[in-house]
């Protein structure tokens, strides 16, 4: 009955939240320079002010703001997210289109980067003081530093120009069939760079992160006490240290997943990865208003489960919050 309640009201919350940001987005974003008319009239090489009244009224951007806002409620309470201005196709087609290449990209990032920059934390908390942990420490400050676009373009100078060892831009390649293992080995050979580009920054923070708990866990008394008893140093570790020290890690997994979806605009304008992010871009340069929205509202729903996901984690690693 408990696990009820908590969940109805989470539901709430998460409901109320993203009314708030649908709010906040469609004004944020009709309150912004530019024109949609204006900009396709500028694409299509001029348009005379007729065709322009009439092309704003078939979008409806001849109503007020609130009456705009009021239709636009009920089309997304129906799950009728528009059609987009540009690509004159169903939003919701466009997202649907574009999700699987995102979730690859940030999935394979943030599962990559918390794999690997937690276990080099507790690598670097067995010796603060050793040439391992300085070593560590070094690169999780150059890969903390290092701008995403800056860390992109410099890949791709050197692992697919100098050393052309990876694919410059794309998803696939030219020649891919889309079925069968050659292409999942296509999509891989042209992922590596897109999701170390996007995943260098976090690992460097969960590697820190998961350092500095580390060092804070292993002079606990129950820590001492497990030793004391002869248990193995690896049993130590990863079974009594390591799950109380992940904890800080997985809240900040949590927290920055929406920081990770605005990275991978970054990452995907840059590689030319045919995901959300670069549909985002595209729509901002065109002023595509439904589709620039729809994305929001999509992330917006993702980084609300996400959170509600990490909270649950904690409830999984950390008895005493699931007793509570």
């Amino acid at each position: 009955m408990q696990t009820l309640k908590l969940l109805a009201s989470r539901l709430t919350q998460g409901l109320a939240l993203v009314f708030a940001v649908v709010v906040l987005n469609f004004v944020l974003v009709h309150a912004a320079p530019g024109d949609p008319v204006e900009t396709i009239a500028g694409a299509s090489g001029g348009m005379d002010e007729k065709l322009q009244a009439e092309l704003r009224a078939m979008y409806g951007l001849d109503q007020p703001l609130p009456v705009q806002l009021g239709i636009y409620l009920g089309k997304v309470v129906r799950g009728d997210l528009g059609y987009s201005y540009f690509f004159n196709l169903p939003v919701s087609d466009l997202i649907l289109e574009r999700v699987p290449a995102t979730l690859l990209l940030v999935l394979t990032s943030v599962l990559t980067a918390f794999l690997i920059g937690t276990t080099l934390g507790v690598l670097s908390s067995r010796k603060p003081n050793g040439w391992l942990s300085q070593l560590i420490n070094v690169m999780s400050l150059v890969g903390f530093a290092a701008p995403v676009f800056w860390m992109g373009m410099l890949l791709i100078i050197l692992l697919a120009s100098i050393f052309p060892v990876f694919p410059v831009s794309g998803m696939r390649g030219i020649q891919s069939s889309g079925l069968g293992w050659a292409d999942v080995v296509d999509v891989l050979h042209h992922l590596v760079l897109p999701a170390f580009t996007l995943g260098l920054v976090y690992l460097a923070q969960y590697s820190r992160l998961s350092r500095a708990a580390m060092l804070d866990v292993l002079g606990a008394d129950y820590i001492r006490t497990a030793r004391a008893k002869g248990l193995p140093e690896r049993l130590v570790l990863y079974k009594h240290a390591l799950r109380n020290a992940v904890l800080p890690v997985v809240t900040i997994l949590g927290l920055q997943f929406g920081n990770v979806l605005a990275g991978a605009i970054v990452v995907e304008t840059v590689f030319n990865w045919p995901g959300l992010g670069r549909l985002a871009f595209e729509s901002v340069l065109r002023r595509d208003y439904p589709t620039i929205l729809g994305v929001l509202l999509f992330s917006s729903i993702v980084v609300i489960v996400m959170n509600q996901v990490t909270d649950l984690c904690y409830r999984l690693i950390d008895p005493r919050i699931k007793t509570s």
